[in-house]
């Protein structure tokens, strides 16, 4: 019995949307779709694998604009972000219009099957995820901790050496910046990180080297 996952890079931004699955069943999980929603779709085909939910760890366009074309091929729940970030999802369609210039496609607005809350849990198969409110980059993002497998989903929260912007509307560096310390960094060294953008990294790692926010 194993937890797998593979990181699809998709949009122009490269976002790691992140398919996760329990070898014993087959049953998977998808975080961030932000688009590519047809070639995913394809990949979990080919592997054979039960996609049974999307998690959304907050709402830019980069990390939800796949969502509704993916639930168009198939019918699943979507969970999350935290409700604080229904402003963004109000907003989509307006976005990726916006944002077409750079590559990215329509997506009409959406709200999700359920908000998630500090504290709430996730399942896949016999794995279970934490759910954290880690507010800063949106004021509704949330990340998924599984302790068993030392595996942290951070969306735009922590990436290697650098963490999530502050520079959008409701963005607040200061709660950023507090959430990372007392929610994240107190997490065992041990424990992987995907971000929501370019390489994995520790926790470890990240209270040594990462210039803006150290242990």
């Amino acid at each position: 019995m194993a937890l797998h996952l593979t990181i699809i890079p998709v949009t122009p931004y490269e976002q790691n949307c992140t398919l996760l699955w329990d070898d014993e069943s087959n049953d998977a999980v998808l975080t961030d779709v932000g688009g590519n929603a047809p070639e995913i779709w394809q990949y979990i085909q080919d592997n054979h694998l039960n996609l049974k939910e999307i998690w959304l760890t907050h709402g830019h366009l980069d990390h939800v604009g796949g969502v509704v074309k993916m639930c168009e091929l198939i019918d699943v729940p979507v969970m999350g972000p935290h409700e604080d970030d229904l402003f963004l999802l109000e907003d989509l369609a307006n976005k990726t219009r916006e944002y077409a210039k750079y590559g990215f496609e329509f997506s009409p607005n959406f709200l999700p099957t359920r908000w998630l809350q500090e504290g709430e849990q996730l399942k896949l198969g016999n794995y279970v995820f934490d759910v954290l409110h880690i507010p800063g980059h949106t004021p509704g993002h949330v990340v998924f901790y599984c302790a068993s497998e030392k595996l942290l989903i951070a969306g735009d929260t922590l990436f290697k050496e650098s963490v999530g912007r502050t520079d959008f509307p409701r963005s607040n560096t200061q709660d950023l910046l507090n959430a990372i310390r007392t929610k994240l960094y107190v997490l065992p060294d041990d424990v992987v990180v995907i971000p929501g953008h370019r390489d994995t990294t520790t926790i470890g790692h990240e209270k040594q080297h990462n210039p803006h926010v150290r242990a």
